[in-house]
């Protein structure tokens, strides 16, 4: 399995920008998928979470501010994220839980990470 994020870069605070993740290869079923980000010298955490139902979760930082979605159908996760601070400043990495045929296990599969700079 593989997942390619997309729509990381540059932007000012204030701003928008919007992260996308496909999830390509062996999958039977995916559950849970989410965004999480490591910056410098901290430890990764988890930005936002969305189960296969459509249920969410976000950390208390970017609660108001990001929207996670997802698409079952194409297998994609989406994280809009909206007034941008340069605490936001770090590496994002798109995340599933797959099941690759009915017979295997659920995996935790990760993304290479996108970069997003933001700019005070």
């Amino acid at each position: 399995v593989q997942l390619v994020e997309s729509g990381g870069g540059l932007v000012q605070a204030g701003g928008s920008l919007r992260l996308s993740c496909a999830a390509s290869g062996s999958i039977f079923s995916i559950n849970a998928m989410g965004w999480y980000r490591q910056a410098p010298g901290k430890r990764r955490e988890l930005v936002a979470r969305i189960t296969s139902g459509g249920s969410t979760n976000y950390a208390d930082s970017v609660k108001s501010r990001f929207t996670i979605s997802r698409d079952n159908a194409k297998n994609t996760v989406a994280l809009q994220m909206n007034s941008l601070k340069p605490e936001d400043t770090a590496v994002y990495y798109c995340n599933a839980d797959v099941r690759a045929y009915v017979w295997s296990n659920t995996i935790a599969s990760w993304g290479q990470g996108t970069q997003v700079t933001v700019s005070s």
